[in-house]
């Protein structure tokens, strides 16, 4: 399922003197397509034509008008996210929990993109990203996700938000010449063409960008809508807009959560509401076709249905999680709290492959031999076990059992098969 616009060889967006005005309601405006003389195929892609984009609807003032089936919806929700961030089992420590939720979506929405790596592969990928380049773009993708968090903790969503969790999503990647910057041409999504004749869908001319980006900001930082359906407006948004030439579905789905924690929804855990979504490639996609063309409504049903449904399995997984350090603790015979063993088995989730440098900044400890004695007691107790990844220094363990969680809940929340079919982004 490809969310990614194709970069076009020629540009025909209009220039104009004053940016264009967003209306009340969605335009379709026609645009004349003049591809250049070195433009490659055959003479049907070096021929003009005209062709439709669509322009979103103003949403800075949007007011919405629900069916009691959707508020429901809504509200169920946002009581599964509370649910979560408010009782989580009590084993798991904040963090440890907190980033592998956030590393399970960060996963899933890249897997959208058919950027597919295992939890394995992407933690090994962490001490050698260069290694493998999908693995390497999955590891930006947590990295902007995290950045989006963080932006959201300490302040609103702006433009610059945006830019910068695009920046950080293709820095180190094979778009990193694309990185951070807003497109100035057109764009599409689909089709086989290298113009947008028979695209499956053509977002707003270059000129009309901005402005909705500006409009979307707005709308974002506002504080009169429940926090879920104002993530399901700013996504469909922002996916309709698609402001940047390669990343926009990461970058719009890490805005899902900017919301949600700029509105103190999801204050400590995000749920992987990607994973659901790729689950359901079908109603996302009909989802976000429905908000283009009149009946959000359906789009906003799909979205809490599945903002619920992940944050449902998020507790699930987190209970699975602290009854494996339970038993971690058992095997390496009870370290008391304090120990470096102890402190160890407490991090494990949120660092499921380590080396010494890494056990080093978990125990705070500047002795390379204190953080031996820790890995040594937990391989002898059977909680890591030595991995061999090609490095040519160093040596990484791994924690044993928790990457087959992982995939017991990808299993049961995600798509039925490993790699998504290829299904196109209308």
């Amino acid at each position: 399922m490809s969310l990614s616009a194709a970069v076009p060889s020629s540009s025909s967006s209009s220039s104009t003197t004053e940016p264009p005005t967003l209306l009340a309601e969605p335009q379709v405006v026609q645009r004349r397509w003049e591809p250049s003389l070195s433009q490659l195929g055959g003479r049907r892609a070096r021929q003009s034509f005209v062709y439709e984009a669509y322009v979103p609807r103003a949403i800075a003032e949007l007011e919405t008008r629900l069916d009691s089936s959707t508020v429901m919806a809504i509200s169920e929700a946002e009581q599964a996210c509370r649910a979560l961030n408010e009782d989580p089992p009590s084993a798991l420590s904040l963090e440890a929990l907190a980033r592998q939720l956030l590393r399970a979506e960060a996963v899933a929405s890249s897997r959208i993109e058919h950027l597919v790596v295992s939890h394995r592969r992407l933690a090994r990928a962490f001490f050698d990203p260069a290694s493998h380049d999908t693995a390497a773009e999955v590891v930006a993708n947590v990295r902007a996700a995290e950045r989006a968090i963080e932006l959201a903790a300490s302040g609103p969503i702006t433009l610059a938000t945006l830019t910068e969790i695009h920046r950080v999503l293709l820095t180190g990647t094979r778009g990193e010449r694309y990185a951070g910057l807003i497109r100035e041409e057109q764009n599409w999504i689909g089709g086989n063409q290298p113009n947008p004749q028979g695209a499956d869908f053509v977002p707003a001319p270059s000129e009309y960008v901005k402005p909705a980006l500006g409009d979307l900001v707005v709308f974002a930082n506002r504080d009169d809508l429940p926090p879920a359906l104002q993530a399901a407006i700013a996504h469909a948004q922002f996916e309709t807009i698609h402001p940047f030439w390669d990343g926009n579905g990461r970058v719009g789905r890490a805005l899902i959560h900017a919301v949600l924690r700029r509105r103190d929804l999801t204050p400590h855990y995000v749920p992987p509401v990607s994973l659901v979504l790729a689950g359901r490639a079908d109603d996302y996609i009909r989802g976000l076709t429905a908000y283009r063309y009149g009946d959000a409504e359906d789009w906003y049903a799909v979205f809490a249905d599945a903002l619920a449904a992940s944050a449902a399995g998020a507790r699930e997984f987190a209970s699975r999680v602290a009854a494996l350090q339970t038993r971690w603790l058992e095997q390496a015979g009870s370290p008391r709290r304090g120990a470096g063993a102890r402190k160890l088995i407490d991090a494990l989730p949120a660092h499921p492959v380590v080396d010494v440098r890494t056990v080093q900044d978990v125990l705070g400890v500047r002795s390379q031999e204190t953080a031996r004695a820790a890995i040594i007691r937990l391989v002898n107790a059977g909680v890591l076990r030595e991995v061999k990844i090609g490095r040519k220094r160093g040596r990484l363990w791994e924690s044993v059992g928790l990457f087959d969680l992982l995939d017991s809940f990808e299993r049961e929340f995600g798509p039925a098969e490993r790699t998504p079919s290829a299904t196109k982004h209308p």
